[in-house]
């Protein structure tokens, strides 16, 4: 066909960037995470709705092929997401969504929350339920010392509370 009879350039528009890398762990979430991920995913509608209100001409289309990848990432996550009600867990036992005080060797106190990956945060102190923190944690009881290996070494702590927030029972 001859390009005399093509459309060459229907202007600046991007092509569909490639989708995002999803965790090849399961979705845990918390209730409070999973609200964050929708609110998230909300705003990126929003974001999109806007862009969208903007002229063809005027319109930043690298921007949206970055909004729509975000969007196709968080309706993912959204739609993988297992909520882990604590009500359910052993309340005397580690499990995803607790909060634990440990003490270190030197008997410095600190406090970790396991939540999903979405929510970690390691400045909180919240942590993936896959980290190593979370997996050393997991199932202990109060009293209980575990072996934290970490790049910087090997740590020991010792559980000394559990909690479950948003826990009703």
């Amino acid at each position: 066909m001859s390009k005399a009879f093509t459309k060459e350039d229907d202007g600046p528009k991007a092509e569909r960037l490639p989708d995002l890398p999803q965790s090849r762990h399961p979705n845990y979430v918390t209730a409070e995470g999973l609200r964050s991920l929708q609110e998230r995913l909300e705003r990126r509608r929003a974001d999109l709705r806007e862009l969208r209100e903007v002229p063809d001409e005027e319109r930043d289309h690298y921007e949206v092929a970055v909004v729509e990848r975000d969007i196709r990432f968080l309706e993912t996550r959204v739609g993988n997401a297992i909520l882990v009600d604590p009500d359910t867990l052993d309340p005397e036992q580690v499990g995803f969504g607790a909060e634990v005080d440990v003490l270190d060797e030197d008997e410095r106190a600190a406090t970790y929350r396991i939540v999903g990956e979405d929510q970690a945060d390691p400045s909180r102190g919240w942590v993936a339920p896959f980290s190593p923190l979370a997996v050393a944690l997991r199932s202990a009881r109060v009293g209980d010392e575990v072996t934290w290996r970490r790049p910087s070494g090997t740590a020991h702590l010792e559980v000394v509370a559990i909690r479950y927030p948003g826990r009703t029972i």
